[in-house]
């Protein structure tokens, strides 16, 4: 493997995972030796500093770890002051989940399958824009109905609900 194809590697590892990561970790995963993870990470975190780049490398908690560079932290402040997080908690998840599958579904069935109360969850979700209103199901009531939005395919990286996994597939994954 080439030098600059571990690079490549190594940095989409630490891009996506948010923490941490230990050598041994980096290594199982690779396959690659300690020593030749360290030099990677020697010249990774080299050239990301020479650079002045938004990200640096950093050891960090006996691992390494991709974060912002403090000389941006005002700008990154402003960004966190000004906007939700990202992340959804479980409940949000889980209900999303359910509505994805399942849409449109009205509440009474979301709450069914989830067993509590989702009105909280359902205005997070409606304020992300993961879900929308899509009409009112024809009967006694008329209560509201619940899809996906096009927030929801950029968000989970889907070109349609067709890319959605089936529960064979989720399944298989879980006994792997």
């Amino acid at each position: 493997m080439e030098t600059q194809e571990k690079k490549s590697i190594i940095e989409s590892l630490l891009f996506v995972t948010g923490e941490p990561l230990t050598l041994p970790v980096i290594k199982n995963i690779t396959g690659l030796h300690e020593a030749e993870i360290r030099q990677v990470l020697d010249d990774l975190i080299r050239e990301y500093r020479e650079k002045n780049r938004g990200v640096l490398i950093i050891e960090i908690a006996n691992g390494y770890q991709m974060v912002t560079n403090p000389a941006n932290a005002q700008w990154v402040k402003k960004l966190r002051n000004t906007s939700a997080s990202s992340r959804l908690s479980m409940p949000a998840l889980e209900t999303l989940a359910i509505i994805a599958y399942n849409q449109p579904i009205i509440k009474a069935e979301l709450e069914l399958i989830r067993g509590v109360n989702s009105d909280g969850v359902i205005k997070t979700l409606l304020d992300r824009r993961l879900i929308k209103i899509m009409g009112r199901k024809e009967v006694p009531g008329k209560p509201l109905l619940y899809g996906t939005t096009r927030e929801f395919l950029q968000y989970f990286g889907l070109k349609d609900l067709s890319e959605l996994p089936t529960l064979k597939e989720l399944t298989r994954e879980e006994a792997a």
